[in-house]
């Protein structure tokens, strides 16, 4: 388990991600991360994600309009950006890289103000 700049494991990073998560992503990604085909890509085991992890933070910080393809399916869409802190960044992707299958290194404050 890796340590954050703040002294925080990475399951207690995920802990926080998992509620931000509730509370900004769920209603169009899905409980699960699967997204809706053809709607909302997933975050699951995303190849648009796994290949430049900072397309994640950018994304978040500062939405997405227009065409992306996540694992072989083209989506049209808009997603605005959400209002986190860089920690609050660092802890919903730590979530989202980690569940549902996925185990990637934690991210940490200072990855995501490095990827700004």
């Amino acid at each position: 388990m890796g340590i954050t700049t703040s002294g925080q494991s990475l399951k207690e990073s995920m802990a926080r991600g998992k509620q931000i998560y509730k509370n900004e992503c769920i209603a169009c990604h899905m409980e699960n991360g699967e997204g809706l085909t053809g709607a909302f890509p997933p975050l699951a085991n995303s190849d648009y994600f796994k290949e430049d992890i900072s397309k994640a933070v950018d994304v978040i910080l500062n939405g997405l309009e227009g065409e992306v393809v996540v694992n072989g399916v083209t989506y049209f869409g808009v997603m605005d950006p959400v209002p986190l802190s860089d920690q609050e960044v660092a802890d919903v992707l730590n979530y989202i890289r980690n569940s549902w299958g996925g185990k990637e290194k934690e991210l940490t404050l200072v990855d995501i103000q490095k990827m700004k």
